[in-house]
């Protein structure tokens, strides 16, 4: 029986990696994988899944308009299809994660979603607050602090390094942007005192 898989962590912590692997592990075996990712951000380029230890595979984009259960019908109706990746989840609507609920109830074709669960404030993003109330099942996937400790939180910093506690909710960067951190080292780093 299929599920919806909710994979989360926070920056680095090997999201793309793992998802890279289980599609390879799938594709090993003769059975077909179909990858999406988020069009917005093109850091790796345009409609590439990839992993900062350098490997990549091609996917399709989807839009915050895009009917997801849409696209994976045609592309289960026409290809052989076993399982189904979504990177970058976090920037999934709640309507898109309820499309893909269906892909998994209506089509039985398992869904596995990877993201992050929250942004640079502590707040949840809407598609991953929806994955969690929606998947089958969740796991986290875990990377460290600088102290050793599980990074649960990250921070954004502008081009000096300095911490920043507001702005957009969603502006693509990477390492030169965003730090993993505990929630202890978050809170001190924010000056948050929760």
């Amino acid at each position: 029986m299929a599920k919806l898989y909710f994979n989360y962590s926070t920056m680095n912590a090997g999201k793309s990696t793992l998802l890279l692997q289980a599609s390879y592990n799938y594709r090993e075996r003769g059975m077909g994988t179909f990858l999406l990712t988020a069009a917005l951000d093109d850091r790796a380029g345009k409609n590439k899944v990839a992993s900062r230890l350098g490997i990549d595979q091609k996917a399709t984009g989807y839009t915050d308009t895009d009917d997801l259960y849409e696209i994976i019908y045609k592309q289960v109706k026409t290809t052989p299809t076993s399982c189904i990746f979504i990177d970058e989840a976090q920037f999934l609507t709640p309507n898109q994660v309820w499309q893909l609920a269906r892909v998994v109830d209506d089509l039985d074709v398992p869904v596995m979603a990877y993201g992050l669960r929250v942004d640079f404030m502590g707040q949840t993003f809407p598609g991953s607050a929806s994955l969690l109330a929606l998947a089958d099942e969740m796991r986290e996937i875990k990377t460290i602090c600088h102290c050793g400790k599980k990074a649960t939180m990250v921070v954004r910093q502008d081009e000096n390094g300095n911490v920043q506690t507001d702005g957009d909710q969603i502006l693509i960067g990477g390492n030169d942007t965003y730090v993993s951190l505990c929630r202890r080292h978050w809170r001190q780093a924010t000056e948050n005192p929760a």
